[in-house]
């Protein structure tokens, strides 16, 4: 009877493996097609333009790229596009369980091929020359994977309140403090400004179920009140960054006592822009039906960081994923731009992985349901209402940023209580806000004159 149980079980299990393999294929194969036509489309509009223009030398991969970038993303952005794509990666997810083994075994197939590449080889030959995070910093305080450090720095204070910086979940934040001369970290310490910033750490399977009141309400208020208690103070300077600037958004609103100054960087505020690519793979049109993000965390668990480096190389294809490499063979022979772009590269691959809850609350309560702006967000059974911000804030956007768009960031002014309110923009992409020498000429005078203003 027990064997007959047994075998019963295993040839269910059996045709869940077929039924899920039949329901994944035939979405690969309409994903495929789908893709496939808007490749050719793209194609058609980047030949048109090219011959039109009568583009000729170093233009023509400069064009061909954004042209096709931009089509590209015009064409993927549709509804049909979107809800193919969508139940394609819903299907995955769900056919994922049936066929962990083999992926295992295919993957650790693709790991060791992936090894032999030239940016892995540039990367062990460079590897003592590309080192990110360089500014001296000490740990102040420690909890859990989190840790808060503060910048050393060679030149006196000439602020009282220190300030915090507060960066994205997504990727690390290196980005601040990427190499000499190019550095908002060691820029700011120049200027006088007294650092600290909060390394959230890698999230393993324990972590899955930190939620984002654990981060907000947790992580973030301790890291302040740590602040507050070395300095004696009352108040401290928030510098939110990318996620971290909406993660201080929220912090804001349910503490400003503890805040004197909020600086917004590259901050996604509504997530309903939907020129936006990213936002419209999220789900902000077609909710679940884009990303079923119960079902992904429920069976991953964590969410791969790789899974989103794929995420946002597909926002621009060409430029990130082929242009970029073609590019670096005009650059082999000078060693600068080679480490600057291999540093680039180890940041932009170096991706922890997300806590999974945190993860499904953040796609379901921002980019799905838009719950931010109207005032929906509860955190530490506490409403998130942008009206109780009347704290000064600078507000500063990327004019060509394809992550965070420039009306997603505009839009806080219509939601914070804020009556000393402050617009910069740079003309540049989410990253070159904080890599152009340019922009680092000009932004972190920008933020140290703001806040001295406002001491």
């Amino acid at each position: 009877m027990v064997a007959q149980q047994e075998y019963a079980h295993e040839l269910n299990q059996l045709f869940k493996s077929i039924n899920a393999w039949i329901n994944f294929s035939q979405a690969s194969f309409d994903y495929q097609l789908v893709l496939a036509n808007i490749w050719v489309k793209a194609f058609t509009e980047v030949i048109q333009e090219l011959i039109s223009e009568q583009v000729k030398g170093e233009e023509f991969l400069q064009v061909w790229s954004s042209v096709f970038d931009r089509e590209f993303a015009q064409k993927l952005r549709s509804e049909d596009a979107v809800l193919v794509q969508g139940k394609f990666l819903n299907t995955a997810i769900n056919y994922w369980p049936h066929q962990q083994q083999l992926s295992k075994e295919f993957f650790q197939l693709l790991e060791i091929s992936s090894q032999i590449n030239l940016i892995n080889l540039l990367n062990y030959l460079y590897k003592e020359k590309i080192q990110v995070g360089v500014t001296p910093k000490e740990e102040i305080y420690r909890e859990d994977k989190v840790v808060l450090y503060r910048y050393k720095s060679a030149v006196p204070s000439s602020l009282n309140i220190p300030v915090l910086i507060v960066y994205a979940l997504v990727n690390r934040p290196d980005i601040v403090d990427l190499q000499a001369g190019r550095s908002l970290v060691a820029n700011l310490l120049k200027l006088g400004l007294d650092v600290y910033l909060i390394d959230w750490g890698y999230p393993n399977e324990n972590e899955r179920w930190l939620t984002i009141d654990k981060y907000i309400d947790g992580y973030i208020n301790n890291c302040v009140d740590v602040i507050r208690d070395r300095h004696n103070l009352e108040q401290i300077n928030l510098l939110g960054i990318c996620q971290g600037g909406t993660f201080s958004l929220c912090y804001s609103s349910l503490y400003p006592e503890k805040v004197k100054n909020l600086i917004t960087m590259v901050t996604p505020v509504d997530f309903h822009i939907n020129e936006g690519l990213l936002n419209v793979w999220s789900g902000s049109t077609v909710g679940s039906q884009a990303l079923d993000v119960d079902l992904m965390v429920d069976t991953l668990g964590n969410i791969p960081g790789d899974f989103l480096n794929f995420v946002f190389v597909m926002l621009k294809p060409f430029q990130l994923g082929v242009k970029k490499y073609i590019d670096l063979l005009d650059i082999l022979e000078s060693e600068d731009k080679l480490l600057n772009f291999l540093r680039m590269e180890k940041w932009i691959f170096d991706s922890p992985d997300q806590a999974g809850e945190a993860f499904r609350e953040f796609i379901k309560d921002f980019y799905q349901g838009n719950k931010l702006i109207k005032g929906q967000i509860e955190i530490g059974n506490k409403r998130v209402d942008l009206g109780n911000i009347r704290i000064p804030i600078l507000n500063i956007y990327a004019e060509q940023d394809h992550l965070v768009l420039p009306a997603s960031s505009l839009a806080l002014e219509n939601y914070v209580g804020s009556v000393d309110y402050t617009v910069r923009s740079f003309p540049v992409g989410h990253i070159g806000m904080y890599v152009s020498s340019k922009v680092q000429k000009d932004l972190p005078p920008t933020i140290v004159d703001w806040l001295k203003a406002r001491a």
